[in-house]
C-alpha cells in the first residue's frame, strides 16, 4: 500500500475457492470491432434496395451468451421465416478479440470496401465515428421513430440530429451485493441497498464492514473495474457525471473546465480510497471483479446486468442481490446499422427490424442482455420466439462467455440453479434494470472517441496509482489533452 493510502498495484487476495467449472466460466468472460459517401449517405451507383442474391451478412462481436448464443438463434429464426427466399437468408459473422480490436477490424473492412458486410453491430460509442466517416447509412428520414425504444437508449443511435441505427441490446451499471456478508457484519436487510441509496449510504455500510470482527484480512467493502481499459473510462465518467461534470455536448464539442475535471477526479478518488475498495481493483476487469465478489472478498460490486445470470451458478440464491448503482450510471450496449455500400440495404433493414422487435428483445432479456424496448419490462411485452426460447432454456442461468468454451449447464436446484431466486426476485431485478436504464447517461459523443478514451484512461490510471495523488495537477494535464482529443489532434 502506498504511503498516501492509494491503490498502487495488484495485491494478492485470499478467499473461498470457487468450483472448477465456475472458474472456467469466469476465465471465459471478457469485458462486460467499402467506403461510403459523406454523412452516411449511400455511395453513388449503389442499389439502395435488395439484391437478388444473399446472404445478408451481419458482422458482430462475439456473443457473451456463448457459442450458439441468442444472436445466432435469432438469425436462425429469421432464416426459418424466410426459408423460401435465398436473397433473404442471413449469416452472422463474429469478430474475434476485444472491443478495440473489433472496432479496428470493422473500420478497416468498411473503409476498404472488401468486407461484404450488410449489417454491423456497433458499440454505442462508435456511432458518431462510423456516421461521420460515411460508413453506415442514416435511417430513412421518412421512417417514424419507434417510441417503444427507451428514450435514453434510442438517443445512442443519433449523430447530428439523424438516427443511424436501431438499438439492439443495451447495458447499464448496477450495484450487486452480498446479503450474507452484510448480515455477518450486523447490517440487517432494512439497512441494505434500496433504490434511493447514495454513495454516502454505501460508504457508511463499508465503514461498518471494516469495523466487523469477522472481517478477513483479504476483504474490502467494494470493487469495480479500474484496469487501464474501457472499464476505467466507464467508472471515471460515472464519477464525473455524479459530480455534475459534463465532458462534451451532443455535437462532440469539449465543454469541461479544469476546475470541473478536478471535481470529477476528486469524486473518483473518494470512491477508490484504500479504506473502501479492494486493492486489486486497480488492475481488475469484469472477470476479476466478478471472481472477487463470488469469493466473498467484497460485499459490493459495480458490474453489468449479465452478472445477474452469471451469479446463479456461482452462489446460493440468498447470497447475492442487486439494486441500482448509487449516483449516476453509464449506458453501454450495441446498435445495428446498415453498411453504406451494402447492395442489400432493403433486406438488411428488414432483418434489423426483426432483430429489434418486441419478441427478439424479450429473447435478449431472457438470455441475459438488457433489452432496449420499454414494453419488454412490463406486462405488455410479447413472448420470445418459441423456438428461440426452447433453445435458450437449457442454458438459462449459465454465465455469459465471450469466445472460448460454451457456458457450463446450470447447476441443479439448491446448488446455484438458474431459477433458485424465483419469479418475484426476477421481476424485481427486471424493474431495477428498467429504472437504471431510464436514468443512465451516455459517454461523450464524438467521432474521436478512441482518442478520448485513451487520454482519459492514461491520466486517471496514473492518478489512482500515485503515492500522493494530485488531482489539481492531473486535471490541468487532462484538460489540455482532452481538448486536443475532442478536436481530433
Amino acid at each position: 500500500m502506498s504511503r498516501s493510502g492509494r491503490v498502487r498495484g495488484n495485491t494478492g487476495t485470499r478467499g473461498r475457492a470457487l468450483p472448477a467449472a465456475a472458474l472456467g466460466c469466469l476465465f471465459a468472460l471478457v469485458s462486460a470491432a467499402c467506403s461510403g459517401g459523406p454523412g452516411g449517405t449511400a455511395p453513388p451507383g449503389k442499389d439502395a434496395g435488395a439484391s437478388d442474391r444473399g446472404p445478408i451478412v451481419v458482422a458482430s462481436g462475439l456473443d457473451v451468451t456463448g457459442s450458439g448464443g441468442v444472436r445466432q438463434q435469432l438469425i436462425e429464426e429469421w432464416n426459418r421465416r424466410h426459408a423460401g427466399s435465398e436473397a433473404e437468408q442471413a449469416k452472422l459473422v463474429e469478430l474475434p478479440g476485444g472491443a478495440d480490436q473489433q472496432r479496428s477490424q470493422l473500420l478497416g473492412a468498411l473503409q476498404s470496401g472488401s468486407a461484404g458486410y450488410d449489417v454491423v453491430n456497433l458499440d454505442i460509442t462508435w456511432i458518431p465515428e462510423f456516421a461521420e466517416a460515411g460508413l453506415i447509412r442514416p435511417v430513412p428520414a421518412d421512417e417514424p421513430v419507434d417510441r417503444d425504444f427507451i428514450n435514453r437508449v434510442h438517443r445512442t443511435t443519433l449523430w447530428k440530429g439523424r438516427s443511424y441505427a436501431r438499438p439492439f441490446n443495451t447495458d447499464v451499471g448496477l450495484l450487486f451485493y452480498r446479503p450474507d456478508v452484510l448480515e455477518d457484519a450486523g447490517i440487517q436487510p432494512s439497512r441494505q441497498p434500496t433504490v434511493n441509496w447514495t454513495w454516502r449510504d454505501l460508504n457508511a455500510s463499508i465503514k461498518t464492514l471494516a469495523l466487523s470482527p469477522r472481517r478477513g484480512e483479504d476483504q474490502a467493502g467494494w470493487t469495480t473495474q479500474l484496469k487501464q481499459y474501457e472499464g476505467l473510462t466507464v467508472n471515471a465518467v460515472e464519477a464525473f457525471a455524479t459530480a455534475g461534470v459534463e465532458l462534451a455536448d451532443e455535437d462532440g464539442s469539449y465543454t469541461a473546465s479544469e476546475a470541473e475535471l478536478k471535481k470529477g477526479l476528486d469524486e473518483l478518488l473518494a470512491r477508490t480510497h484504500h479504506e473502501r475498495i479492494l486493492p486489486s481493483a486497480v488492475s481488475s476487469d469484469e472477470t476479476a471483479t466478478l471472481a472477487d465478489f463470488a469469493a466473498g472478498r467484497v460485499a459490493f460490486l459495480r458490474h453489468w446486468p449479465y452478472v445477474y445470470g452469471a451469479l446463479r451458478t456461482l452462489l446460493p440464491p440468498d447470497a447475492y442481490s442487486v439494486n441500482r448503482l448509487p449516483g449516476t450510471s453509464v449506458l453501454g450496449g450495441q446498435n445495428l446499422a446498415v453498411a453504406s455500400d451494402s447492395p442489400r440495404a432493403g433486406n438488411a433493414r428488414a432483418l434489423i427490424e426483426f432483430l429489434t422487435s418486441q419478441e427478439s428483445e424479450q429473447c435478449l432479456l431472457d438470455a441475459g442482455f438488457a433489452a432496449t424496448r420499454a414494453s419488454v419490462y412490463n406486462s405488455s411485452s410479447r413472448r420470445c420466439w418459441p423456438r428461440v426460447a426452447a433453445t435458450l432454456r437449457p442454458a438459462q442461468g449459465a454465465p455469459p462467455a465471450t469466445g472460448g468454451p460454451s457456458p457450463t449447464p446450470p447447476a441443479p436446484a439448491g446448488e446455484g440453479g438458474a431459477d433458485d431466486q424465483g419469479a418475484l426476485a426476477r421481476a424485481a431485478y427486471t424493474q431495477t434494470l428498467s429504472r437504471a436504464l431510464n436514468e443512465a447517461v451516455q459517454r461523450p459523443r464524438t467521432p474521436y472517441y478512441g482518442a478520448f478514451t485513451q487520454v482519459l484512461q492514461s491520466h486517471v490510471h496514473a492518478l489512482l496509482a500515485a503515492e500522493s495523488p494530485d488531482s489539481a495537477a492531473v486535471a490541468a494535464r487532462l484538460h489540455r489533452d482532452l481538448r486536443d482529443a475532442f478536436e481530433g489532434k
